[in-house]
């Protein structure tokens, strides 16, 4: 605690955009590391494609705020859930492979999904989406010269994904997970439900990766 809020106080002694902008980027790409944790540090299933989702939950807010006028807020979530439900797609096609062939599995996936958004006209191709400037809001999550407001919303994501990997971390999820990392089969001799505990690690992770890339 006492870090997160010696964290949130440094836009008061840097002034630099520069060096702002790396903090954001930094706190940002923590949470990141974090919600991949889940899923590859504690259930033990390396997953090589978290960019597919992280691409989700930014298109889903960009397309939703652009082309429809809906808050970010709202897209982040939306694009969280479409992020689980892929995952759980995923997962549900790809857990029955086993070491180096899932991992193989999940790159070739998100490497389609590039795929697919270069090529699509609704998505702007390999050109993205342009977000029109606005005003500076938190309702819009834009602002033009401050970047202050950023660093606490990457900081208040991080601490949000850290809390609740901590708290998953001693519960029956948890527990289960690390069990499925160590030995899925002595695990599953024991009655832990291998497949459902990776779905779950697999749809947790994929939505914080969403929210980060939103």
């Amino acid at each position: 605690a006492v870090v997160f809020a010696a964290v949130g106080l440094l836009p008061f002694l840097l002034k630099d955009v520069y060096l702002l902008n790396v903090l954001v980027l930094t706190l940002l790409f923590a949470a990141v590391s974090q919600s991949w944790n889940i899923l590859g540090g504690y259930c033990g299933q390396i997953s090589l494609g978290h960019a597919l989702f992280f691409g989700i939950g930014a298109y889903a807010t960009s397309v939703l705020f652009v082309k429809y006028s809906i808050s970010p807020w709202f897209g982040m979530a939306l694009g969280a859930a479409l992020a689980s439900a892929t995952a759980l797609a995923i997962g549900w096609l790809c857990f029955r492979l086993k070491g180096h062939y899932f991992s193989i599995a999940t790159i070739v996936i998100a490497e389609i999904g590039l795929l697919i958004v270069h090529n699509n006209d609704y998505l702007g191709s390999a050109l993205g989406i342009q977000w029109p400037f606005g005003p500076d809001s938190w309702a819009t999550l834009q602002f033009a010269r401050d970047k202050t407001p950023y660093v606490w919303f990457a900081l208040g994501l991080l601490v949000v994904t850290w809390v609740a990997t901590w708290m998953i971390e001693d519960s029956r999820w948890g527990y289960w997970w690390r069990a499925v990392k160590d030995d899925a089969q002595a695990a599953e001799s024991l009655g832990v439900e291998v497949f459902s505990s990776k779905m779950s690690a697999a749809a947790v992770s994929a939505a914080f990766t969403a929210i980060a890339g939103g």
